[in-house]
């Protein structure tokens, strides 16, 4: 498996995803920083995608195949076209971001290879399962929280979130 963005949704990919006790978990990301979380978090590997070989390296991780699961959690072309280079054939592409432009499938490399696309957000089918992991106790959320501000910091808190390659920031919380 490998999740494409290591920001707090790839993150949260990652932490839920080790219910499936896959045997790899990859991440790929451009920031350092939260490649070192994801690891910190349970990622089996992970690829800086800057220097523009992550295609290569996952291939070479797994033998030629590609990943059985591709999670995008970034939410741009780029990410998504990655994905669809990493994902082995009878895999599955899971789209858990929200994309703001047009993204192409590439149809003409994917036909052959029977993979499945899903697209999905936390909503009402989900919630019930989320809120009884939560009860178990069986993942922290608070381990996402980054940064804390008071509610007439707001103004803070939107710069501190707006520039979080270099505050660090993953989910940051107002509090009254």
């Amino acid at each position: 498996m490998a999740i494409v963005g290591s920001g707090p949704i790839g993150l949260a990919a990652l932490i839920t995803a080790q219910f499936y006790s896959p045997a790899q978990i990859i991440v790929i990301d451009l920031d350092d920083n939260r490649l070192e979380l994801a690891r910190r978090f349970g990622a089996t590997a992970s690829i800086n995608s800057a220097a523009g070989n992550a295609v290569a390296t996952v291939l070479k991780m797994t033998d030629g195949r590609g990943v059985d699961t591709a999670i995008e959690a970034v939410g741009i072309p780029a990410t998504f076209e990655l994905c669809e280079d990493i994902v082995a054939p009878g895999g599955t592409i899971a789209n858990i971001r929200v994309h703001g432009i047009k993204v192409d499938l590439h149809l003409e490399r994917l036909w052959d290879r029977n993979i499945t696309i899903t697209t999905r957000l936390v909503d009402t089918v989900s919630t019930p399962m989320l809120l009884n992991v939560l009860r178990s106790q069986k993942i922290n959320p608070k381990v996402l929280v980054t940064h804390r501000f008071k509610l007439n910091n707001i103004l803070d808190a939107y710069e501190t979130f707006g520039h979080a390659a270099n505050t660090r920031a993953l989910k940051v919380i107002i509090e009254a």
